[in-house]
């Protein structure tokens, strides 16, 4: 079956969202004076992003990574392949087996070391901060993706992650003004008609909404057919084996695991079609969000699409 295409990643608030809180929009670009990063201009953030992406995503690959993985499997099976082996031989795999797992907890703590300070570089940490002061002053962030806390991938990358966004006090909310800044006389007027100006976030339709209900259900289907064919086989093994025609009677259970895989094949099939409703829809969303529309949190399940 053909994977739908996961849909672009969301900023996790753009700038418009960031200027409608005045005390939000300062700290932004506070912190941002001291990172070197203008935090309320959405393109520059998009490309910090992906480069700082990117050069985590290299710290997973190459030679350092095949050498730690392979000395770790290597040290760890060694002493279990041993007795197998010539006496002499034997004795060499464990006299090399403490230093390949040296070498390996090297390389690999060295690996953990490299990701942890790409994770924690000045640009990241302080968009961190950022996203904490906005959720503090209760503007929502629309979605964090899991590589940018450190957390796992998959679904919704769980854990808290080895650099989260940091927490502070929530602040009591206070009028908060259009996104748009105005300069000389007759500002008040022009604000007022600047507020309906923000483009519109897209409607959630219904078969987004059924997917996110559908999305974690399932998944049982295969498990039940193949124990229902194996239940058959081995009734009718019993039967052919001992005076028990009984036996046959399993042959029933193939019928119902067919039924079985069957609505299986069917609710995935199902899901897949939603699955393309709700990336149409988060491609939507994302698409308002570069417009200025300041977009609301996302479901768990709409994040998970963002995270696959």
């Amino acid at each position: 079956m053909t994977r739908t295409p996961t849909p672009p990643g969301l900023l996790p608030l753009n700038g418009a969202t960031l200027a409608t809180d005045p005390r939000v929009l300062s700290a932004a670009r506070e912190i941002g004076t001291r990172c070197g990063v203008d935090y309320t201009d959405d393109a520059a953030v998009t490309a910090l992003l992906a480069e700082r992406r990117r050069a985590l995503d290299a710290t997973q690959r190459g030679p350092l990574v095949w050498l730690g993985g392979l000395t770790l499997t290597a040290g760890a099976l060694l002493p279990f392949l041993s007795p197998a082996l010539p006496a002499q031989a034997a004795k060499a795999a464990l006299l090399v087996t403490g230093p390949l797992i040296v070498i390996a907890v090297a390389t690999l703590t060295r690996l953990r070391l490299r990701w942890k300070r790409e994770l924690t570089h000045p640009a990241l940490a302080g968009y961190r901060e950022v996203l904490g002061v906005a959720r503090a002053h209760g503007l929502p962030l629309a979605y964090v993706p899991g590589w940018l806390e450190g957390r796992t991938s998959g679904a919704g990358g769980g854990g808290k992650g080895a650099a989260p966004i940091p927490s502070y006090e929530g602040v009591r909310a206070e009028k908060k003004i259009p996104p748009y800044e105005y300069e000389g006389e007759g500002n008040e007027r022009e604000a007022e008609a600047g507020e309906g100006t923000l483009p519109p976030i897209p409607p959630k339709p219904p078969a987004v909404t059924t997917y996110e209900t559908i999305a974690d259900q399932g998944g049982w289907h295969d498990e039940t057919g193949c124990l229902l064919v194996l239940a058959a086989g081995a009734g009718v093994l019993w039967a052919a084996t001992s005076d028990a025609p009984l036996g046959y009677g399993a042959l029933a259970l193939i019928p119902l695991a067919i039924l079985i895989w069957l609505a299986g094949m069917r609710q995935g099939a199902e899901k897949q079609r939603l699955r393309a409703e709700a990336v149409a829809y988060v491609r939507a969303v994302a698409q308002a969000q570069r417009a200025g529309a300041r977009v609301p949190e996302l479901s768990p399940v709409l994040r998970r699409l963002l995270d696959d």
